[in-house]
């Protein structure tokens, strides 16, 4: 899920750059690519945990290396890539994501280009490429271009002005593009004293962006955003103001005059939400999703982290658990990651599930369900062999996992999956491989698997294009991955 979550934004630039490409032939790939990568190793999917967790809890002398799991999911994954490459072009339409073109606020904005960004030498159309932003104004050494040539290259430190929607807006500071509210400050002296004073604090690592409506009684009415001292007021920084069906001339964000219902679009710390909910300033404040302020600093780090722990957990020097608990820590410890944004990455909702999931493994076995299932599926595929159960309990496990969720339907079988290990005399390991396989790889229905669901909307994909290219891609998988399972463990 987080690598599809990185890589979302850089797939649909793809698609806003490339001519005759849309994101709709790009984003259900992307999803299958993540859930085939996540059948390579044990941690790749929290199913795969999920199954481990069981497994070990029955048998503790049983071990799963980190790669093993690679020996079915590594062709895996090369079919997957020969079949989305080949197929997907032919049956994927060109769509519209569902969101797009519904009247989003647009702002007008001025970015500066910090030295480190990589756009830095680069042409100035590659960012008038993008959707969803015209850049309309360039400001180099205090000299303003009100129409500049694409071919123009961006230097560091250029005050780029852009008229966009805020998603769009998020984006460039990613590329190390960041807003300019230094127009809302104060004069320089007054500046400086209230700095000393504590009164005007250095930007936040934890800033994030915020909406607010003006409210029809509001002090601001009428006043210039100079005039009134936003930031001195609210320690926040006003980065740009809507006001809908009227273009805002003025460049400079402290001479625009407020007026009832403009939207602002500001920096600010964490808690101004909560804080301002009852300001009679304020008709409405809200959250900009995912507008936090990237750390790129800690991008090595971060990655340095992640391999340690992966190298501690292949080599056996410590549990998966306890190098993850670890990391996670150093994660936090070394400023990588904040506390809010630890406690939000914290999915509650696949974690009740999960609970809820192995809560009604448990009762299946406890009552003896999970034995009579067992049993009579072994009596009605006997026939066609050990190999012939496997497939049945891997065709079971897969509609399962389309129609409510991989975790859900990997903690339900397993229990008759062991069972009926246990009475064919079939290698635990080759079992539960089968399970970790046929519920990871709901590829055929949105629902099914998490990364399906976020490109869903995005995407502009319909119930059916994942049946059309899920449905022949899931049969695939489901005959090699039986196909490996028999030539190692059977």
């Amino acid at each position: 899920t987080p690598v599809v979550a990185m890589f979302m934004p850089l797939v649909q630039d793809w698609a806003r750059r490339l001519p005759n490409l849309s994101a709709s032939m790009l984003l259900m790939p992307l999803s299958y690519a993540a859930i085939l990568g996540g059948t390579c190793t044990i941690i790749g999917t929290s199913t795969n945990l999920v199954v481990v967790g069981m497994a070990v809890a029955r048998d503790p002398s049983l071990s799963f290396p980190l790669f093993e799991i690679g020996l079915i999911g590594v062709p895996a994954v090369l079919i997957g890539i020969l079949y989305v490459v080949l197929v997907s072009p032919y049956l994927l339409e060109d769509r519209k994501a569902i969101t797009e073109g519904n009247g989003a606020r647009a702002y007008t904005i001025a970015m500066r280009v910090e030295p480190e960004s990589p756009v830095v030498g680069k042409k100035i159309g590659t960012l008038r490429a993008l959707e969803g932003l015209y850049l309309f104004e360039l400001e180099r050494a205090g000299v303003v271009y009100p129409a500049v040539s694409p071919d123009v290259l961006v230097e560091a430190n250029d005050v780029l002005r852009f008229a966009g929607v805020v998603e769009s807006i998020g984006e460039l500071r990613k590329m190390r593009i960041v807003p300019v509210a230094s127009d809302a400050l104060p004069a320089d002296e007054e500046s400086a004293r209230l700095r000393r004073l504590s009164l005007l604090p250095a930007p936040a690592v934890e800033a994030s962006w915020v909406e607010a409506v003006i409210a029809p009684q509001s002090a601001m009415v009428g006043v210039s955003v100079r005039e009134y001292g936003f930031r001195t007021r609210y320690k926040a920084a006003i980065l740009a103001v809507h006001r809908q069906g009227v273009r805002i001339a003025e460049t400079k964000i402290g001479d625009i005059l407020l007026e009832p219902g403009d939207v602002l679009l500001i920096e600010a710390q964490p808690g101004f939400v909560e804080d301002r909910q009852r300001d009679p300033n304020f008709a409405l404040v809200a959250a900009v999703a995912d507008s936090e302020r990237p750390r790129h600093d800690k991008a090595a780090l971060a990655l340095g982290i992640l391999l340690v722990m992966v190298v501690v957990n292949v080599t056996e020097l410590l549990p998966l658990l306890t190098a993850s608990l670890l990391a996670a820590a150093a994660m936090l410890l070394t400023g990588c990651l904040s506390g809010n944004q630890a406690r939000r990455s914290i999915d509650w909702q696949v974690i009740m599930t999960v609970g809820a999931a192995l809560g009604l493994a448990t009762g299946l076995e406890r009552s003896g369900a999970a034995e009579v299932c067992a049993t009579a599926l072994v009596d009605v595929a006997c026939p066609t062999g050990a190999l012939g159960v496997l497939g049945v309990i891997y065709l079971l496990t897969a509609i399962l996992a389309g129609a409510v969720s991989t975790k859900t339907a990997a903690a339900v079988m397993f229990p008759i999956a062991w069972h009926v290990a246990g009475e064919l005399h079939v290698p635990t390991i080759a079992m539960s491989y089968v399970i970790m396989l046929s519920a990871a790889t709901a590829f055929s229905t949105p629902i099914g698997y998490q990364t399906n669901l976020m490109v869903y909307g995005p995407g502009g994909y319909r119930y059916v294009d994942f049946l059309k290219l899920g449905l022949p891609l899931q049969v695939l998988v489901g005959l090699s991955s039986l196909f490996f399972v028999w030539l190692y463990w059977l």
